[in-house]
C-alpha cells in the first residue's frame, strides 16, 4: 500500500469558547465543567498542544473572563503560548471562527484547525489525522471531520455527490425531509486552508433560519470556487460527542472513565469493578496493582508496581510506592512508602510523608508529618508538624499539640522510640533516641535519649466517693451491692 504524500504546512488551532451553555443551568460556563478531573477546555487544548501547532486561539466570549483565566492557566500546564481571541456578540459559528482567526498573525498560511470545547473524548491522535488527510496531495480547501449517528436529531447533516465528495453541510433545522434521513453528521471540528477561510469568512449570510453566520456555508462555497472537499469520517462516534447538558456530561464522563480503566488493565493492572472504580487523566498505575471497589484516583495520582487500594479509598495527587496498601482511607497530597500500610480509615493530609514499611492504622490523621521507615502510628492518633524517626511505635490515642493558639509547631521523635498510649507531645519539643514515655503522659519538654517520661503524681483512689456524693445513682447502688458482696464472701471465708 503506498503512503499517500503530504505537504506539511503551518498549522493553528482556533478553539471555540464562547457559548453560554444555557443548557447546563450552571453558574460555571459549560467547558469548564470537568470530565475526568480536567476540565472540557482543558481536554481541548491537551488534544489541541499534542499536533504541536504554530499557534493556539481561545475564541472566549459568554463569560470570557472566567475563561480566559482558565486558558492562561492551563497555556501554563501545557508549556504552550496560547491566546484568546473575544467573540463580542454570539451571532455564529462563522463569526466565532472570524474573531479566532483575528488572532492570527494577518500573514498566516498554512492548514487551520476548527475545534469545540465541549468535545471531551476528542484526542490529538484524530486531530492529527484530520490534519494529515487535509495536507494529502492536492490539499483540499476544506476537510470536515464526520461521525455516524444512530440518531442524528440536531446535528448537522454531510450531504455528498455519487462519488462520495462533501458538497455541503445542511443544519438541521434547515434540512429536508431526505437530508434529514441523513446519518453522517458533522462533528464541528474542520480543517481549512487559511486563505480559502478568509475570503469565504468574508461572504458568509444570515438568510438561514437562525439568522446566524454558518461556519458549515464555508464548505459550499468553497466547492461553488471549484475548491476540494475532503471528509474524514472516524468509525468511534464517541470521540467526537458533544457535552451540552449535564445528562450528557455524565454519559462521557462514564464513557471515558470506562477507557481509562481498560487502558489501565491492558496494561496489567487489576481493577476489581471497573464500573465502582474513578480515573482522573492524569493517573498513573503500574503493573499488578489491585484496585478494589469503591476506589477513586484524582489528580496527579501515581501508584507503583504491585500496590493495592481499596477497597473505598480515594487517593488526591498522592504518591502510592511499590507494594504499599491503601485501605478505606482518604489521602490528598501524601506521599506513602514502599511496602508501608495505611487504614483502614485513616486520613492523610498535605505534605504527609510515609516512609517504607510504616504503616498508619485506624483513624489515624497525617498532616505535614515525615513518619521514618517501619515506624507504626496504629490507632485513634493525629500526627501534625512532626518528625518521627525510624522503628519508632506511637501508642494509641496520642495527640501531637501542634498548635498553640498562634502558630504551628513542630515535634521531632528519634529512632526506636515507644510512647505509650494516651501520650501528648506539646510542641516544640524533642524526643530523642530509645526513649519511652508512660501511658496519659504530657511531654511539654525534652526528652532525652533512652529516658522514661512520665507527668503526674502517684494514683490516688478515694474511697466511698460515689456513695457518699452520689448516693442515689446507679454508680452508688452497684458500688454499695458489691461491698456487700465482698462482704459476705469475707464471712463465708
Amino acid at each position: 500500500m503506498t503512503t499517500p504524500q503530504t505537504d506539511r504546512a503551518q498549522t493553528a488551532v482556533i478553539v471555540l469558547a464562547a457559548g453560554s451553555g444555557t443548557r447546563m443551568k450552571s453558574a460555571t460556563p459549560k467547558m469548564l465543567h470537568r470530565v475526568c478531573g480536567r476540565t472540557m477546555l482543558g481536554h481541548a487544548l491537551h488534544a489541541a498542544a499534542g499536533i504541536e501547532p504554530d499557534a493556539i486561539v481561545v475564541v472566549v466570549g459568554h463569560q470570557r473572563e472566567q475563561v480566559s483565566a482558565a486558558v492562561a492557566e492551563l497555556s501554563a500546564d501545557l508549556g504552550v503560548p496560547v491566546s484568546t481571541a473575544v467573540q463580542e456578540e454570539q451571532k455564529g459559528t462563522g463569526d466565532a471562527v472570524a474573531a479566532g482567526m483575528s488572532g492570527l498573525p494577518a500573514d498566516f498560511s498554512g492548514t487551520v484547525l476548527v475545534t469545540t470545547s465541549d468535545i471531551p473524548l476528542l484526542d490529538a491522535e484524530t486531530l492529527r489525522e484530520v490534519v494529515s488527510r487535509h495536507d494529502m496531495r492536492p490539499r483540499a480547501a476544506v476537510t470536515v471531520l464526520t461521525s455516524t449517528a444512530p440518531d442524528p436529531t440536531g446535528y448537522g447533516r454531510i450531504v455528498r455527490n455519487d462519488d462520495g465528495e462533501v458538497l455541503r453541510i445542511v443544519e438541521h433545522k434547515d434540512a429536508s425531509e431526505d437530508e434529514k434521513s441523513i446519518n453522517e453528521v458533522n462533528s464541528g471540528i474542520y480543517a481549512f486552508d487559511a486563505q480559502v477561510l478568509r475570503d469565504k469568512l468574508g461572504q458568509l449570510s444570515t438568510d438561514n433560519s437562525q439568522g446566524e453566520l454558518y461556519l458549515t456555508d464555508v464548505i459550499q462555497l468553497a466547492r461553488q470556487a471549484n475548491g476540494l472537499i475532503r471528509g474524514h469520517r472516524v468509525e468511534d462516534a464517541d470521540l467526537v460527542a458533544g457535552v451540552n447538558d449535564r445528562v450528557q456530561l455524565a454519559a462521557l464522563a462514564g464513557e471515558m472513565n470506562r477507557r481509562l480503566c481498560e487502558s489501565a488493565m491492558r496494561a496489567g493492572a487489576t481493577i476489581v469493578d471497573p464500573s465502582s472504580t474513578w480515573l482522573d487523566v492524569g493517573v498513573e498505575i503500574g503493573r499488578d496493582v489491585t484496585i478494589l471497589p469503591g476506589t477513586h484516583l484524582a489528580g496527579a495520582t501515581v501508584v507503583h508496581d504491585g500496590a493495592t487500594i481499596g477497597p473505598d479509598t480515594t487517593l488526591q495527587d498522592t504518591t502510592v510506592g511499590e507494594g504499599a496498601a491503601v485501605v478505606r482511607s482518604h489521602a490528598v497530597s501524601a506521599t506513602v512508602g514502599a511496602g508501608a500500610e495505611v487504614g483502614p480509615f485513616a486520613y492523610l493530609r498535605p505534605a504527609a510523608d510515609l516512609g517504607a514499611n510504616s504503616k498508619i492504622g485506624t483513624f489515624v490523621e497525617v498532616k505535614k508529618s515525615t513518619i521514618g521507615a517501619n515506624t507504626k502510628v496504629p490507632h485513634l492518633t493525629y500526627v501534625g508538624d512532626a518528625t518521627i524517626g525510624e522503628h519508632t511505635n506511637i501508642g494509641a490515642s496520642s495527640v501531637f499539640v501542634n498548635y498553640d493558639g498562634v502558630n504551628k509547631n513542630r515535634t521531632v521523635i528519634g529512632d526506636h522510640c515507644r510512647t505509650g498510649s494516651d501520650t501528648m507531645f506539646v510542641a516544640p519539643v524533642t524526643v530523642g533516641d530509645g526513649a519511652y514515655s508512660g501511658a496519659g503522659t504530657v511531654i511539654k519538654d525534652d526528652v532525652p535519649p533512652g529516658a522514661l517520661a512520665v507527668s503526674g503524681g502517684r494514683q490516688r483512689n478515694i474511697d466511698d466517693w460515689v456513695i457518699k456524693n452520689r448516693p442515689d445513682s446507679g454508680s452508688a447502688e452497684a458500688a454499695r451491692r458489691a461491698r456487700n458482696d465482698s462482704q459476705k464472701d469475707g464471712l463465708t471465708q
